[in-house]
């Protein structure tokens, strides 16, 4: 699912592994994709859309596509789920209409829209990353994003948070929870392409991913992030952050 542009986190992500000289190929996990395909990934991304078509998408992954899913969470495989697929990776989502979709259950969250009169959380988010939670250590904890989401989410007691909310909604717009760590699997809320915003968060995944495929701890090269990081500061101006 790519409806808001979250693809263009796989093409940043790529980037910076090619410049690094780490090759990268990217299989699509589509109707043709078969479970026993999914022994073969290093990294899983699922990006968001529409409640009609997230309900097609959880239709396709049921069975054993989806042990296989979460079997791979559960051996550490790294994972991000951004925009509206982390709600497909919980124990269910309710929309404003129509039935509950059980999700998957790796993460163990629950989602609720609160119906169509209820005003939907949006808006550009700032957060602090609690690197605790995934064992790393990271200098920059902030992260920036957009956010754009109908359902609230709860965290159960088996997930901890991703971020600390410093400026929009989250999760629900009471806790100040954004997203959720499993083992390397996160989820967050964050719209499109919340790497390029982040390559913090790009260089964890990296690093994390060739950690857990080769069974050694990695030092990543620095790459030169002066646009990057000129985005960010202007970003966090205008949302008068800094």
């Amino acid at each position: 699912m790519s409806t808001y542009g979250d693809r263009g986190n796989i093409l940043y992500f790529r980037k910076r592994c090619d410049q690094r000289n780490i090759g990268t190929e990217l299989l699509s996990i589509d109707s043709s994709f078969s479970s026993g395909q999914f022994k073969d990934l290093d990294f899983i991304f699922g990006g968001g859309s529409q409640d009609t078509e997230q309900e097609l998408v959880m239709r396709n992954l049921m069975g054993n596509k989806a042990e296989s899913l979460k079997s791979k969470v559960e051996r550490g495989t790294p994972a991000l789920f951004v925009c509206g697929s982390p709600q497909l990776m919980g124990r269910f989502y309710e929309p404003g209409v129509g039935k509950r979709i059980d999700g998957l259950g790796i993460f163990d969250i629950e989602s609720i829209h609160p119906g169509p009169l209820v005003p939907r959380c949006i808006g550009n988010t700032v957060g602090e990353v609690y690197w605790e939670n995934l064992s790393a250590v990271r200098i920059e904890r902030v992260i920036i994003g957009f956010e754009n989401h109908g359902g609230r989410t709860i965290l159960g007691k088996n997930v901890k948070p991703f971020a600390k909310v410093v400026k929009g909604f989250g999760n629900n717009g009471n806790d100040k929870t954004e997203g959720m760590v499993y083992k390397n699997a996160v989820g967050c809320y964050y719209h499109g392409p919340f790497l390029p915003k982040n390559p913090a968060v790009a260089d964890f995944f990296i690093q994390r991913i060739i950690e857990v495929k080769y069974g050694e701890h990695i030092k990543l090269d620095k790459l030169d992030d002066t646009y990057e990081n000129k985005a960010r500061e202007t970003l966090l101006r205008r949302f008068n952050i800094l």
